[in-house]
């Protein structure tokens, strides 16, 4: 059964607002496999789980048509209140449910998304609706990231993962996914050539502010504020002012590099 967790509004607004687009590495690794694979140019791209539409919006850079598709109504309204190109569509759907016709999909990708999932299902209607010769992109970022600001670059990794640290106890078991590099999604696929990327680094634009956004807007950090409220809400000024007291600057919009680890699984059917 999938697991939805990002349902509600105003959690889908701080999703729009601070999780960031697929970064420059991860982008590259994608569309040089595509090339590889004769991908381009595709008439029908899918995004599924798409969230507020960050992966979508990528795709639509080099895809005639490109449709993004999320279980959470709210989600999908926040993709649709951004500004998007006019190749870009949305559906609210079920990950395990595509609205497809067979062998019409000529790109199923999925950002961020898939450990939610019915992995079976969803591995079965993907195999329903993608093309002979379609590909699939299913990535994540993982939990190995840093942050870099001037001499105190290590001190605010440590503070960073230990705020995470805080919040791995609320973590949903679906996410064991990331923690272990998609090994088990990727294990799923059901096209026979297929590959697995683990060692994908982006640099990732960033303030204080925005690292900040970040961890309210993952779920583990919506667990714990169910959990437990005036603790959570406590805990993200505590944070911030940590950073803020280590980098010797008072401003939350100053700029810092966010460094993440991608894992990507591509496939060709």
């Amino acid at each position: 059964m999938a697991t939805q967790l990002f349902e509600g509004r105003e959690h889908a607004a701080v999703y729009q607002k601070y999780r960031f687009a697929p970064g420059e590495e991860l982008q590259q690794t994608i569309l040089t496999y595509l090339r590889e694979k004769g991908a381009n140019p595709a008439e029908l791209v899918v995004d599924v789980g798409c969230g507020s539409g960050q992966g979508t919006r990528f795709l639509a850079e080099h895809f005639k048509k490109v449709v993004g598709t999320d279980v959470s109504k709210a989600q999908i309204q926040e993709a649709r209140d951004v500004p998007s190109p006019p190749n870009i569509s949305y559906l609210v759907c079920p990950a395990e449910e595509l609205p497809f016709e067979d062998a019409s999909v000529d790109l199923l990708a999925s950002f961020t998304a898939a450990h939610w999932f019915d992995i079976e299902k969803f591995m079965r209607e993907a195999n329903r609706v993608v093309k002979p010769g379609g590909c699939m992109v299913i990535s994540t970022y993982t939990m190995d990231m840093s942050l870099r600001y001037g001499n105190c670059s290590e001190r605010l990794t440590e503070i960073f993962r230990e705020a995470w640290d805080v919040l791995l106890k609320y973590t949903h078991s679906r996410v064991k996914h990331v923690l272990e590099d998609y090994k088990e999604i990727f294990e799923a696929v059901p096209f026979p050539d297929k590959k697995r990327i683990t060692n994908i680094f982006d640099k990732i634009p960033m303030t204080v502010a925005g690292v900040i956004g970040y961890l309210e807007s993952v779920s583990p950090y919506q667990a714990f504020m169910k959990s437990d409220p005036d603790a959570a809400k406590s805990f993200l000024p505590e944070t911030e002012k940590r950073m803020l007291e280590t980098m010797g600057v008072s401003s939350r919009e100053t700029p810092v590099e966010f460094w993440v680890r991608h894992v990507c699984v591509v496939a060709c059917k």
